[in-house]
């Protein structure tokens, strides 16, 4: 059985607030991290690995490696503090 993720609809306009897409600049690292993880990236085995289908869809693993490979490549190692500086840099933007 295949197992449903929550979408990353990183590309999906919103009204209010506009799309994530407008705040980042064409040549911000996040981008090309983003481009690596969507299409060059197999992670068929992180994803075959979730089989439970109970509780809520987990989120998309690709988004999460975007995440850690962002924070990696930020400075940033604790998972904590990759949390703590989403929401911080989503609140300034």
């Amino acid at each position: 059985m295949s197992k449903h993720f929550r979408p990353w609809k990183i590309d999906q306009p919103h009204l209010l607030p506009p799309s994530v897409q407008d705040f980042v600049p064409r040549d911000h690292l996040s981008r090309f991290i983003v481009e690596l993880v969507r299409e060059s990236l197999d992670l068929s085995e992180i994803a075959s690995s979730y089989t439970s289908a109970l509780g809520q869809p987990p989120f998309d693993p690709r988004l999460m490696v975007a995440l850690l490979l962002n924070g990696y490549a930020s400075g940033i190692y604790s998972s904590r503090r990759i949390a703590k500086a989403c929401v911080e840099r989503a609140e300034t933007s």
